[in-house]
């Protein structure tokens, strides 16, 4: 499904998306592409760009391209997708251990802009975190274990 996103594969070119993309959502998607569930989750997003292209642009990210940033968001699970705004990242309260970002793919094409459109709406207002507008239900669950270093 990579065809159908715009894949970075360099530091240079996430910054360069992030500092640069004005008054539209960043979605970007950490995984790996043989990775069944981000072979889902890249499915669903190719469904959904169509309908938020004028809100959202979405990119993906091969985990092994980019460790430093895999490190500096602490991507232990993939898929991972973090939303920024304006150069600002934009978290998400779904009642999970981890608010930075949306661990797991979407379940439908309608739950992911759902997101979208709440993490737009709420970014326009000044917010950097959201409510998730999806039932509990439909939010993939998982539990972290952090190691003491």
């Amino acid at each position: 499904m990579e065809f159908l996103h715009y894949p970075l594969t360099s530091k240079k070119q996430i910054n360069k998306v992030i500092r640069y993309t004005e008054d539209k959502v960043v979605a970007i998607r950490f995984g790996r592409a043989s990775d069944p569930v981000c072979m889902q989750q890249d499915y669903i997003l190719s469904k959904a760009s169509p309908y938020l292209s004028k809100i959202a642009d979405i990119y993906i990210v091969e985990v092994d391209d980019v460790p430093e940033y895999v490190q500096y968001f602490d991507i232990t699970l993939i898929p991972a997708t973090i939303f920024f705004f304006n150069t600002k990242h934009i978290k998400i309260n779904a009642g999970t251990q981890d608010n930075t970002k949306w661990i797991g793919a979407f379940q439908t094409k309608q739950d992911c802009i759902d997101m979208i459109e709440v993490i737009c709406r709420g970014a326009m207002r000044g917010k950097y975190i959201v409510d998730c507008p999806i039932d509990k239900a439909r939010i993939p669950q998982y539990s972290l274990y952090y190691k003491n270093i």
